[in-house]
Order: C-alpha cells, then sequence, then structure tokens
C-alpha cells in the first residue's frame, strides 16, 4: 500500500502515452501493489499484449475497457453509445477508487474523453477531490485540459517528432497494441 498517492499526467502527440502508464504498471506490479487500469477508448473485442500479460497478474491487475474506439478509428460507430458507456466506465473508476482495493488507478485516454465533450473536467477535478490519499492515479491521452494539468503533481508531455504512420507502417501487434 502507498503512503502517498500522486496525479500523474501523461499527453501530447507524441507515442508513448500509454505505454508508460503500462510500465508504471508493471513497476507496481513487481512491488506487490494492486493496479486497475481502465482503457476508454479500446474495444474489449480487440486484443492487444497488454491483455495478454495482464493473465500473468490476475490476482493484481485487472483491465476494464470499452465497448467501442474512438470515432476517428470507427467509422459509422454512434458516439451516443460510446459516450453512455464512457460515462459507465467512468462511474466505475470512482466506485473502484473509493473502494480502496487497488493502489493505482490508470485512466488511459480519458485526456481525450475530456476533451472530446465526453467526460466534463469539472466531474475529473471532483474525482481529485473524493481521491483517497494512498491511491495513486495517471491520466494519458492527448489534450490535458489546463485544469487537470493544474491539478495533477506529474505532468509529462510525448512530443510527435518522426512517427512510423507519416510513411505508411501500420499499427504492428506487441509494439503499438
Amino acid at each position: 500500500m502507498l503512503k502517498q498517492g500522486l496525479i500523474q499526467i501523461y499527453t501530447g502527440y507524441g507515442k508513448g502515452k500509454t505505454t508508460a502508464a503500462l510500465g508504471q504498471a508493471l513497476r507496481a506490479l513487481g512491488s506487490g501493489l494492486k493496479v486497475c487500469i481502465f482503457q476508454f477508448l479500446k474495444d474489449e473485442k480487440v486484443g492487444s499484449g497488454e491483455l495478454i500479460s495482464a493473465e500473468k497478474f490476475k490476482e493484481a491487475l485487472k483491465i476494464v475497457r470499452g465497448k467501442q474506439t474512438h470515432p476517428c478509428f470507427s467509422k459509422g460507430k454512434d458516439n451516443l453509445s460510446l459516450c453512455e458507456n464512457i460515462k459507465s466506465m467512468f462511474n466505475q473508476v470512482l466506485k473502484i477508487m473509493k473502494s480502496r482495493k487497488y493502489d493505482l488507478i490508470i485512466l488511459d485516454e480519458i485526456n481525450n474523453c475530456i476533451s472530446d465533450g465526453f467526460i466534463e473536467v469539472n466531474k475529473v477535478i471532483e474525482m481529485f477531490k473524493e481521491k483517497p490519499k494512498n491511491v495513486e492515479l495517471i491520466l494519458t491521452g492527448r489534450n490535458a485540459p489546463y485544469e487537470i494539468i493544474e491539478k495533477a503533481d506529474l505532468v509529462t508531455e510525448m512530443a510527435l517528432i518522426k512517427h512510423p504512420f507519416s510513411n505508411g507502417i501500420k499499427a504492428r501487434g506487441g509494439i503499438e497494441y
């Protein structure tokens, strides 16, 4: 159990926000902490390397995934159902956080959810106020709002300098997902 949990933000247009959060999760697990990861904009039907790895830590690691990806990746999907799913997941975060069952809670892509209007920034600020002292929160995603950055203890911005997508290289299993 942590004596003091902080709020971390990984934001920016560069690759590595989720990867950094997952690295922190791995470090926490190695130190005997319990971790819960909410992947707001990752479809529960689509596999990824972290889901396979999570099976090895099932006593100490829980991953909750959304029902669909961001509209920019899932053309023709219903934004209303996405919004409802995101709000439902956010309510789960509040419940899990208050249970104190997990030492580290990661809200993957929540910054995108805020900047795209799926979650109100004031709801996240309220969550910070309700956070138990010994729970660490990590929020990832582009466009972290100023109000969130102000309240965080650590903010890292990933800068996009060069990306393989620019050269037509698509996402690769084990590296990007």
